[in-house]
């Protein structure tokens, strides 16, 4: 590089630090998500490492970058490549040292979607580019498996560890998939206990960005199971918006809280419905409960997620993936947006985890 190539790229450089990552809320150089920059005869190659492929704001920082380098005087031409690696705790978890971010989906009740969601939250993410896995803790009513069209499929062994079952670009294990078809889990406490550690220990999941752990509805063992076992990178709660939901919602929040696992936001499913034949919105349920019961709470609010007959057949044919390749009245771009939501929460939560690692976050 000559003399003047290295005093344009010194230029370059304290053009980058003007450019700042919206929720992570510092400069992309002092996040060290600038990974290589190139400058040959007024030519600029930058490479931006974003800290989620699922980025909500991968578009507005790849068009930022371009701007503020492309007013550098003596710059003809500027290239910017967006590249992606998910961060995860400052120390690895000892039991699962190859999976960077835990998060657990639960629910105040039953029936408001939490499996669903937990699927669709998977499935997005290993869309974006993450590497993911799909942990059916939901013990007593292990529905993961018919969501993806898996119900036959069995787990293999190898060595003392089990192999997961993958689907959907998911790599996937559930009680589901070691039981008879449509057989009752009649098990206590002790039982339970003993099944969650077992998919956490002696499952191997290998190298991922997340695992996501769809829990039974309610303030039980398994959640306690869980946070007594492995530290969680936080729990998102689902809820519809009606007020007898919102109420045990927010319990399940409360819980979380008190297991020390961060709650990093709440989303709002059957939100509303849009009519396919004259494109009208109706709330079945109330309108923006859960963003009201969130703003109150402090928690951030994830998305809203509607009723929509797209999302039915995708779980009753085991195809998760054609709710994002179809976009019947929105409902792609508000599952993706969702998506995009708690993958931001998640890097923001790990950024402040780096930041202060003595601080509980």
């Amino acid at each position: 590089m000559s003399t003047d190539e290295a005093v344009l790229r010194e230029a370059v450089m304290a053009a980058l630090r003007t450019v700042r990552d919206p929720e992570l809320g510092d400069d992309l150089v002092s996040l060290e998500m600038i990974k290589n920059v190139t400058v040959r005869d007024g030519q600029v190659h930058v490479v931006v490492e974003l800290t989620t492929p699922a980025c909500p704001q991968k578009a507005a920082i790849g068009q930022n970058v371009e701007k503020a380098v492309a007013g550098v005087a003596g710059i003809e031409q500027v290239t910017v490549e967006l590249t992606a690696r998910v961060r995860g705790a400052p120390a690895p978890t000892e039991l699962l040292p190859d999976v960077r971010n835990i998060v657990a989906v639960g629910a105040g009740k039953g029936g408001v979607g939490k499996s669903t969601v937990s699927v669709l939250l998977a499935v997005g993410l290993a869309r974006a580019g993450a590497k993911v896995g799909l942990m059916d803790a939901d013990v007593y009513g292990p529905s993961i498996p018919g969501m993806l069209g898996i119900e036959a499929a069995q787990p293999e062994v190898a060595g003392e560890r089990i192999v997961p079952v993958e689907a959907a670009g998911l790599k996937v294990i559930s009680i589901g998939l070691m039981i008879p078809p449509g057989e009752a889990v009649i098990w206590r406490g002790p039982m339970i206990h003993n099944a969650i550690r077992q998919f956490i220990e002696h499952v191997d999941w290998g190298d991922l960005d997340y695992l996501i752990v769809d829990l039974p509805p309610g303030t039980g063992d398994v959640p306690l199971t869980l946070a007594q076992t492995i530290p969680m990178t936080g729990a998102v709660v689902v809820c519809t918006p009606q007020k007898v939901a919102l109420a045990d919602a927010m319990r399940a929040a409360r819980m979380y809280e008190k297991l020390n696992v961060p709650v990093l936001g709440m989303i709002e499913n059957m939100s509303y419905f849009v009519a396919p034949d004259t494109g009208v919105e109706y709330d079945l349920f109330g309108k923006d409960g859960v963003w009201r019961a969130a703003e109150q709470a402090r928690i951030p609010f994830l998305g809203a997620i509607p009723i929509n007959v797209a999302i039915r057949v995708s779980g009753d044919e085991g195809t998760p993936q054609s709710v994002f390749e179809r976009n019947p009245q929105g409902v792609s771009e508000a599952v993706t947006g969702v998506v995009q939501q708690v993958a931001a929460r998640i890097s923001v939560h790990q950024r402040r985890r780096q930041a202060e690692p003595g601080e509980k976050t």
